[in-house]
């Protein structure tokens, strides 16, 4: 049954199929009058269990198509709705603010409109990545790009700090409309890593597991091979702090503050991995 006024909820699934979607998420997926759903085949039947008016946006994608109209279609059905008075629940896989531009941007509409709006958060790859790597993000700070943002306009990145590079498989494809890597482009990305890090650099190629029993792909490769690597469309790429951050004996001194009495979470982790020498 409608309601008086149109009302948009996105929320996410999470990444691994049917159990990282939140009690919060399940609620409003069953409550919706219609729910707009951008996930694979065995999650729409998932989601169809809970609210048989689930419906799927993927057709919104087409081989050649750009994925800015794709997109620009999704938010147009999401809104569609709101002016027939529907709550209406978009659905996402992931989390539905991280790297969901038509949640975000269905969001943003709404509220233009004078509709209630609101995201609800969900379990990323960025949350899987942290469990499944042991990576605390808290302990050396975080760097996160898009790939193909982090290659095309200079950034200054330090090395002392983890970093994320998300999407690599559309390296080579700038229009989004094939997903096809050129390793030529990797092999330019790795060259700009090689300003930072050397040539032998690990870096982790990163999947989530998306089912209860699979596991995640964690691949190790040196940085000077990089382009060598298969991406898929869930690669995310790890590059691990290359050596501890220095200490700024200037700022100890104005907070009067002697070194010795400093252990920093980055301080204590590479202790721990033995990779100081000494205090």
């Amino acid at each position: 049954m409608s309601s008086a006024t149109g009302r948009l909820s996105i929320v996410g699934t999470g990444i691994r199929l049917a159990g990282q979607l939140t009690i919060e998420a399940r609620h409003l997926v069953a409550g919706a009058d219609q729910v707009l759903c951008v996930v694979d085949e065995l999650t729409l039947f998932h989601l169809r269990q809970i609210n048989p008016h689930s419906q799927s946006l993927q057709h919104c994608y087409a081989p050649g198509r750009s994925r800015d109209a794709s997109y620009a279609e999704m938010v147009e059905r999401l809104l569609a709705p709101l002016h027939e008075g529907q709550h209406v629940c978009g659905v996402f896989y992931g989390h539905p603010g991280v790297f969901v531009w038509p949640g975000q941007e269905a969001v943003r509409q709404a509220r233009r409109a004078g509709f209630p709006a609101t995201m609800y958060p969900g379990v990323s790859a960025l949350d899987c990545l942290v469990a499944d790597l042991g990576l605390d993000p808290a302990v050396h700070g975080c760097q996160s790009f898009e790939a193909m943002d982090f290659l095309l306009y200079p950034r200054r990145i330090d090395a002392t700090a983890l970093l994320l590079l998300w999407q690599p498989v559309a390296l080579g494809d700038p229009q989004r409309s094939t997903f096809t890597t050129d390793p030529a482009w990797v092999q330019v990305l790795a060259e700009v890593l090689g300003e930072s890090y050397s040539e032998n650099h690990p870096v982790i190629v990163y999947e989530a597991a998306t089912l209860p029993l699979a596991e995640p792909r964690v691949e190790s490769v040196a940085l000077a091979d990089l382009h060598r690597v298969e991406f898929t469309q869930r690669s995310t790429l790890v590059l691990e702090a290359a050596g501890p951050p220095i200490r700024s004996e200037q700022r100890l001194a104005r907070l009067g503050v002697s070194p010795d009495a400093i252990r920093t979470a980055s301080f204590q982790r590479y202790r721990q991995a033995g990779r100081l020498d000494k205090d």
